[in-house]
């Protein structure tokens, strides 16, 4: 009861505020890839404009008003709370520096997350990054369809003259566009797209005489002119939408596509996801452990099997939560592509065990799969596990907490509050 009245009494003041300061804003909405393209958008906006973004994954109805408002998440605490309102009420009260822009991440944890939130925000551009076949939450949806229609809501948002900025590799992205009667600009390597990717490759450091990835270059092509873009410390095709995005948003607003691909150079990619990190044993992790889904995992996967590494390829898999009656059958799909990229398969979580026989019935030998309920359990092997030089793809959903094992298998591990995701005290304390 206490919290409908905090998410009514905040989500007044947000509207509140939208109507006194009328900022422009970007709603980012998909399947996978939303942080990240809200977060590459930030970066190259903050150059150019006043402008403020969801943190973290700030994109439900409680964490869509605190981004209006600026405000940090109270959690439990009943103080913060208190302080929030009345953030909000100064605001609304007196007239402040506010941004021009919003950069807000939306997403849809249950049926009518979205619709709601259509009903009060006016956006003027909406990106779509991509719609998985089977998302994340699905199981919260009666199937895959129904949160695809879910998403779409974000096209009510749109205000007349509005831009959609869509993923054009994307069928069922696509398929939106149809029914946007805007003005929609498409990016991706699909010939055609407004905005097109091009020359996709990973760039290496020599280090002992071992290459060392380092992070992606790509070409971007725009009616005849093409500029290289290049992006450190992270690693995976999927990185070439998330700025692709931001190079679309920014074009969109009249930034030379030069100047906004020289913003992208202090852009870093949000910890967690595909973070390029130093292992122990001169090893090389890609610490993808923010959240996982079957899309996210193949993607992943496929960009583990493309790096060149002197020693052996090694994923860490956890639970894919959230999948329903999904959940089986795409733990197993994605053992049999770990079975096709991997010499070593790590699995954590009940869900995960059939990561595991999906690896078996693919034809990876028992003595190269290791099973472990836990974190905590999976560390207590890491040492014997990892060897010299092998590259680890660590991925799991937020509930499975891999980014422990990345800090125990990181050759820094004083830097983990640094490099790796859920490091403030709420998380720690879980």
């Amino acid at each position: 009861m206490l919290k409908s009245i905090v998410i009514w009494a905040i989500t007044l003041e947000a509207k509140l505020i939208l109507r006194k300061y009328r900022p422009r804003v970007i709603a980012v909405t998909g399947s996978v890839g939303k942080t990240s393209a809200k977060d590459a958008i930030y970066s190259v906006f903050s150059q150019f404009f006043f402008v403020r973004k969801s943190e973290k994954s700030f994109n439900s109805e409680i964490g869509l008003p605190l981004t209006i408002i600026g405000a940090p998440n109270g959690w439990h605490n009943p103080f913060v709370w208190f302080a929030n309102l009345l953030k909000g009420l100064f605001l609304i009260a007196f007239r402040t520096n506010y941004p021009k822009w919003l950069v807000l991440e939306i997403g849809a944890d249950r049926p009518g997350d979205i619709e709601k939130i259509s009903k009060w925000l006016v956006s003027d551009m909406a990106v779509i990054t991509r719609l998985a076949k089977v998302p994340v939450h699905v199981e919260f949806f009666a199937s895959p369809e129904a949160v695809v229609a879910e998403k779409s809501k974000i096209l009510n948002t749109l205000k007349d003259g509005g831009i959609l900025i869509l993923n054009a590799d994307d069928e069922d992205v696509l398929t939106l566009k149809e029914s946007y009667r805007g003005e929609a600009f498409g990016v991706g390597f699909i010939k055609g797209a407004s905005l097109r990717a091009s020359h996709y490759k990973i760039n290496y450091a020599k280090r002992d005489g071992q290459k060392i990835p380092q992070g992606i270059t790509f070409k971007v092509d725009h009616e005849s002119n093409s500029l290289p873009v290049d992006f450190d410390g992270s690693l995976g095709r999927q990185h070439v939408y998330p700025l692709l995005f931001a190079l679309a948003a920014a074009k969109l607003q009249n930034v030379n596509l030069v100047d906004a691909a020289l913003a992208l150079r202090r852009h870093h990619g949000p910890n967690g996801r595909m973070k390029l990190i130093s292992g122990i044993k001169g090893s090389v992790i890609i610490d993808d452990t923010y959240n996982s889904s079957p899309v996210a995992v193949e993607e992943a996967l496929q960009t583990l099997k493309d790096i060149e590494t002197g020693g052996k390829k090694a994923a860490i898999l956890g639970d894919m939560l959230e999948l329903g009656k999904y959940s089986t059958e795409e733990h197993k799909k994605a053992g049999a592509l770990a079975a096709q990229v991997c010499q070593l398969l790590i699995t954590v979580g009940v869900r995960a065990r059939d990561i595991a026989l999906g690896a078996l019935s693919a034809g990876m030998d028992e003595k190269n799969i290791f099973q472990y309920e836990t974190a905590a359990d999976a560390n207590r092997e890491m040492d014997n596990l990892i060897k010299e030089k092998d590259a680890i793809l660590v991925k799991g959903s937020q509930g499975i907490r891999l980014e422990k094992v990345v800090e125990e298998i990181m050759a820094e591990p004083a830097r983990a509050k640094e490099l790796l995701a859920r490091q403030d005290n709420e998380w720690k304390n879980r």
